[in-house]
């Protein structure tokens, strides 16, 4: 059975969190079944893991080139594994897959959250009747799970999430091979090709890869993970499975605009995202006197958007017959799912948008939305909003949900500046008109500069604030102060643009020197 990820996906594209993989330089019996285990139970709905034999890690990150195990060491490893495994209670099996990447053999061991977890582990599978532990993961280590732990590990194992169970409504011939295909092509999986090479595998074998269906022969049925991303109308089985986007004008409603997003959930998140990108998302120019960039923007964040409704495709409850709501307003925009956030959340935590759930809701819909590149988790979503809200100088968003966390909704106001222009047009400052000198300014000006330095008239020009070559004007001024008397060549030379010159010596009142006069 295949891996649904490529080792270069695993390493490379930050699709799995590094938290969910474990590397092994070498195979270890002892440390590698507390990693299976651990994975096995999932304790935070992660969705399982991956344990890589034959690379070492340095820092947190795998060290590249791998160093590799020989490729008559991954039959013996796989044998042992199998040995290994049939030591937990209850027995948990993994998937295995030999991989090459850098020229190096490298065995993926993928281990999915198991759904007869709680699982034990022998401390030391080598010694015979070894004390049995429970193990669980924490940051991106393998631990020994505490007493409390062990509690929680029980109560989930009553627990199995929505996404992740069968639907015993539902057939095998409900999972559309075009959706699957099209999603493992985008993906760069290798679950399309069989051991020749061709891509004629069936529904079955595929689903099976796939961890989206499950149960005996006689009654295999498609998970409803499964059916959200690969049937053609997922409402057939969870009602009310869509986004509904409802555009009004006024408060009354009248000629209020609906448009109503259906399919498997990705593609409703996409049409929904797209509709919002080219039908609602605006901008707005100023232009700046003495500045090349304009002032851009937007009425709303698009980035911030498209996390808000992206979280709402990813952790409302497919349970509940209520969809999602888009509300555009003449002044907002409200999205609205449910249910609301885990009670683990505060109020407080919610104000300060700071909204760090432990557990995932939909631990599945995240790993394929993650694969597509529409989702990161790790509760990123949130900040990665309020930054770009505040890049667009817009409003801070308001969420909202009552006592009994039934809804969530997330209001984002509209920038000030499409409802006012003036709340930036009087902040652009205005293009003034310079103010004509005189002959008698420009000659007392030349005199104060010259003061302290001889210098070229060249000079003396740029120094008033002008560009360009001295006006004629300039260097008639210059010509009247020598016929005068009151300044003279340094050098005795006739030409006063470029020469240097200088003040005759007697008593001259100085006048202050204004570029912007």
């Amino acid at each position: 059975m295949a891996i649904p990820i490529t080792i270069e996906t695993l390493l490379n594209d930050n699709v799995v969190e590094w938290a969910r993989i474990e590397f092994k330089e070498g195979w270890n019996p002892d440390a590698a079944l507390k990693t299976i285990s651990a994975f096995a139970n999932d304790i935070d709905n992660w969705g399982g893991g991956y344990l890589v034999i034959g690379a070492r890690e340095e820092n947190g990150r795998v060290v590249r080139p791998v160093s590799g195990l020989e490729e008559n060491q991954l039959d013996a490893i796989q044998k042992d594994i199998l040995r290994c495994c049939k030591f937990l209670k209850p027995v948990y099996l993994p998937e295995t897959q030999p991989v090459k990447i850098d020229g190096k053999w490298l065995l993926l061991v993928w281990c999915p959250g198991g759904y007869d977890r709680p699982y034990q582990c022998p401390k030391k599978p080598s010694v015979k009747n070894s004390e049995k532990v429970y193990c669980i993961r924490k940051m991106a280590s393998t631990i020994e799970a505490t007493d409390l732990d062990v509690k929680e590990l029980l109560s989930l194992s009553h627990n199995v999430p929505f996404d992740d169970r069968m639907n015993p409504r539902a057939e095998i011939k409900d999972l559309k091979y075009p959706l699957l295909r099209n999603f493992l092509q985008n993906v760069e999986s290798s679950l399309l090709k069989n051991s020749n090479g061709t891509d004629n595998l069936s529904v079955e074998t595929i689903a099976a890869d796939m961890h989206i269906a499950n149960g005996p022969r006689e009654c295999y049925k498609p998970l409803n993970v499964g059916l959200l991303f690969f049937n053609d109308n997922p409402e057939k089985f969870f009602p009310y499975c869509r986004i509904e986007v409802v555009n009004i004008p006024d408060e009354t409603g009248q000629g209020m605009e609906e448009r109503i997003f259906s399919g498997p959930i990705d593609e409703q998140l996409r049409s929904a995202l797209s509709y919002l990108k080219n039908q609602v998302i605006a901008e707005k120019v100023f232009k700046v006197p003495y500045q090349a960039e304009a002032i851009r923007i937007k009425n709303y964040s698009y980035a911030a958007l498209e996390e808000f409704v992206s979280n709402a495709v990813f952790h409302r409850s497919y349970q509940e017959y209520e969809p999602i709501t888009i509300r555009i307003e003449r002044d907002k925009i409200e999205i609205t799912s449910v249910p609301g956030p885990d009670r683990s959340i505060s109020d407080e935590d919610i104000r300060n948008y700071q909204m760090r759930a432990r557990r995932y809701r939909n631990r599945r819909i995240g790993d394929f939305l993650k694969e597509l590149h529409m989702v990161e988790g790790r509760n990123t979503g949130i900040p990665i909003a309020v930054k770009a809200i505040k890049a667009n100088g817009s409003p801070l968003p308001t969420f909202l949900t009552d006592e009994d966390r039934t809804f969530f909704s997330v209001i984002m106001p509209i920038h000030p500046v499409f409802i006012d222009n003036t709340i930036i047009t009087n902040k652009i400052p205005k293009n003034k008109t310079k103010k004509r000198r005189s002959r008698t300014e420009i000659k007392d000006l030349i005199m104060t500069i010259l003061r302290d330095n001889d210098l070229s008239g060249a000079a003396i020009y740029s120094m008033l604030g002008y560009s360009g070559n001295p006006s004629k004007t300039f260097s008639e001024c210059v010509e009247e102060l020598m016929s005068d008397g009151k300044i003279c060549y340094a050098s005795g030379s006739k030409k006063p643009l470029n020469n240097i010159l200088k003040r005759n010596k007697g008593r001259y009142k100085d006048k202050k020197v204004n570029k912007n006069s």
